[in-house]
Order: structure tokens, then C-alpha cells, then sequence
């Protein structure tokens, strides 16, 4: 059976990205990965780890080998040292993501997964708002709206708004905001999952749900009439519900996913339940993204520190999600 390409992209090079792309080469995985990245920094980086891992560029036309990393080699811009980020290989990062995702148009890898990048570089070197891998991809695909959800733990968590300052998540949640997501949601729980009838909780933004407005007025005028616009197209949406009490055992086990208004009031819970393990998705892609749910972690790059397993559940939920459809 011929396995699945799935392009990896090791992320900034100064921090853990390369060091858990090396651990790719011990698992044996339902895919074909391919790292994309400097294959000199990756040897440089398994020497430094005490690894022994086999590095060769990667040709369509060669079987794989076990134990066997392969590499599209992209070289660096500039020196990398471990834990000491440099804004001139933030191209370098940028042509990681543009590589990958012109081998997805040409049909040479089946899904993405990425390691990750730092956003505070990227912007420094290019002097202009970068705000991640999601909206990134989102604008290279020409998808108008995506939608940032974290699977583990038995958890799955999408959100109406991600990377935002607080101040400006209420004004960023409209009527017309929350249902695209929510539909975007619905569609690819049925779509990538298998869920025939998706059943999603949505969370309040304010304490206790806004209490009946006395603590907040978005419920009221924003979430509840965008959930009795969705339930009126066949979508199961309920809430809007308090978010301290929303992930509690008693409301999950009848939920397929938690819709939660902005990046911290969802995400702190999944991971404490999964961290180390749990996925970052994309949906609303013409094509499959996942990625590890932690950060460039710079203090742990070549240290041997470093939990590698997030990025293999993320390869095997790419290759689940790729083959679902």
C-alpha cells in the first residue's frame, strides 16, 4: 500500500522544531513524512542530541528506509544557533510554509503538519502584523475564513476568535462572525471526522453567561441570535453556556466539540487535559493542517529536553483526516 506523503515543516530553527522533527526517524508512523528544512542544521542539531539518525533528501521515486528521516532540503539564511532566534532566517521560515504548500497544489504531499515558528521574529524582520500559522495559510489558500481548533484529551475545541488582544475580542465577535465559524465547524466535523450530526457547545463570553445581560450584553444581542440562526439551518448549537462550568464531565459527554469565544478562555482547558500530546488544526482549508500545540520552547532547543509527542499525534491526526474524505 503506498503511504501517504505528509510535508513537515520544522518551524523557527533556534528553537524545538528541528529536534522533534529528528524523532520523525524513530516512529513507525501511517505515512510517509517529509521534513522540510536545512538538512545541515537537523545533522548539526541530532550530533547535539547524541541522536543517530540516518538524513537523506527525499525523491518521490525511493522507497522509504526505517529509521530514516527524510528531507526537503531548504538551506538556512544565516547561522543558527539553539535558543538564540536570528530575524534573518525569517524568510527561511516563510519559504518552509510556501514550500509546502505548493507541493500540496501540485499533489505532492496529501496534508501539512507544522512545528512552530516565532511570531515575534517574523514580525520584527518583516516589519509588519504576522500573527501565525493559521491566518498565514489562510491567506496563501485564499480562504476567506478558517477556523483554529485543538483537539486531545477527548477534548475538541475551536474558537470564534484566536490570536487577539482581550480588549478587542468583543467587538470582533458579530452575528455574522460566529456563524461562519460555526458552520465552518459543523462541515468539517462531518467532512474530516466522520460526525454525521456534529453536536456543539457554545460558550458565553461574559461571567455566567452575561447573566441575563446584568454582566454583559453580548450574549443577549450577539451569540443567542446567531445560534437560533444556525439551529433554524439543521446545525446543533447549544448555549450560550458559562464557561467555568462548561467543561465539566456532566456537559461533555454529550458534545462532539466546545466552541469557545477567544483563545484563552478555551485553550488553557484542553491543555491542561492533553499538553505535550494535544493538535492544533486548521479547518477551513482546501486542504489538511495540523501542528503541535506548544510553542518554539527556546530555552529547551538542543538541550534534549524537548516532548516530541504533540507533533506525532499531529502527523497521525493529518493522515486520519486526509484519508477521511
Amino acid at each position: 500500500m503506498t503511504l501517504p506523503v505528509i510535508a513537515v515543516t520544522s518551524g523557527e530553527p533556534a528553537g524545538i522544531g528541528p529536534d522533534i522533527c529528528l524523532n520523525l526517524a524513530a516512529h513507525s508512523l501511517p505515512c510517509r513524512p517529509v521534513v522540510l528544512g536545512d538538512k545541515h542544521l537537523l545533522a548539526e542539531r541530532a550530533a547535539m542530541l547524541g541522536k543517530t539518525v540516518r538524513i537523506r533528501n527525499y525523491h518521490p521515486e525511493h522507497a522509504p528506509e526505517p529509521g530514516t528521516l527524510e528531507v526537503r532540503h531548504i538551506p538556512l539564511a544565516a547561522p543558527c544557533q539553539p535558543g538564540r532566534t536570528n530575524p534573518a532566517n525569517a524568510r527561511y521560515v516563510l519559504e518552509l510554509l510556501d514550500t509546502a504548500c505548493d507541493g500540496i497544489t501540485r499533489g505532492t504531499f496529501a496534508a501539512l503538519v507544522t512545528a512552530p515558528l516565532h511570531k515575534g521574529v517574523i514580525n520584527d524582520a518583516l516589519g509588519q502584523f504576522f500573527s501565525g500559522h493559521t491566518e498565514y495559510l489562510a491567506q496563501k489558500s485564499g480562504t476567506e475564513r478558517v477556523v483554529m481548533m485543538l483537539a486531545g484529551g477527548g477534548l475538541r475545541v475551536a474558537l470564534a476568535t484566536t490570536h487577539l488582544p482581550l480588549k478587542d475580542v468583543p467587538a470582533a465577535i458579530t452575528r455574522a462572525s460566529l456563524c461562519e465559524t460555526a458552520r465552518i465547524l459543523h462541515r468539517e466535523l462531518r467532512r474530516r471526522f466522520a460526525l454525521a450530526a456534529p453536536r456543539i457547545l457554545v460558550a458565553g463570553l461574559n461571567p455566567h453567561a452575561g447573566e441575563g445581560g446584568h454582566l454583559g450584553h453580548e450574549e443577549n444581542d450577539t451569540i443567542i441570535p446567531a445560534l437560533e440562526t444556525l439551529r433554524s439551518e439543521g446545525i446543533d448549537v447549544r448555549g450560550p453556556h458559562p464557561a467555568d462550568t462548561l467543561f465539566q464531565p456532566f456537559m461533555l459527554r454529550d458534545a462532539d466539540a466546545v466552541l469557545a469565544m477567544y483563545h484563552d478562555q478555551g485553550l488553557p482547558v484542553l491543555k491542561y487535559a492533553a499538553f505535550g500530546r494535544g493538535v492544533n488544526i486548521t479547518l477551513g482549508l482546501p486542504f489538511v493542517r495540523t501542528s503541535v500545540d506548544h510553542g518554539t520552547a527556546l530555552a529547551l532547543a538542543g538541550t534534549g529536553q524537548a516532548d516530541g509527542g504533540s507533533l506525532i499525534e499531529a502527523v497521525k491526526t493529518a493522515v486520519e483526516m486526509a484519508q477521511a474524505v
